[in-house]
């Protein structure tokens, strides 16, 4: 039974790889101004401020934290602290869609525009990371 849940993780893992992968590639440069990373419950955290609250620099960014695959990122460590549960929602909808969800969250985005409803807040995968779901149970 452990094989299973093993061999059941990597194809999470695999499945996921391309979208980790362009995360990996786009936090790159970030880690030549200070950039901090640590593995937290399988991802990859990535924080870009060492400060507690993010920089003027970094205000400027359109998010607090964001996620490809199994990479987060996010503005700083008090952000990751404090989005965690709701980014690792993400992390799990990626195990789920893997390369798919770079077009289903797009996607699930255009549909709610085009109801005339707020995009981001009403998108459904928004929706079930807030409400601390996933796609499918994460086994320890």
């Amino acid at each position: 039974m452990r094989r299973v849940h093993l061999a059941a993780r990597i194809a999470r893992y695999v499945w996921a790889a391309p979208c980790t992968a362009v995360g990996l590639c786009l936090v790159a440069p970030a880690f030549l101004f200070g950039a901090t990373a640590r593995v937290v419950d399988g991802a990859i955290e990535i924080a870009l401020s060492t400060f507690k609250s993010p920089n003027f620099l970094l205000g400027a960014l359109p998010f607090n934290a964001i996620t490809f695959g199994h990479v987060v990122l996010a503005t700083s460590q008090t952000e990751l602290d404090r989005l965690r549960a709701h980014e690792q929602a993400h992390v799990r909808q990626y195990e789920r869609w893997g390369v798919f969800f770079f077009v289903a969250y797009p996607a699930a985005s255009l549909w709610q525009l085009l109801r005339c409803r707020r995009p981001y807040i009403d998108n459904w995968f928004e929706v079930q990371a807030r409400e601390g779901r996933s796609n499918e149970p994460r086994e320890a």
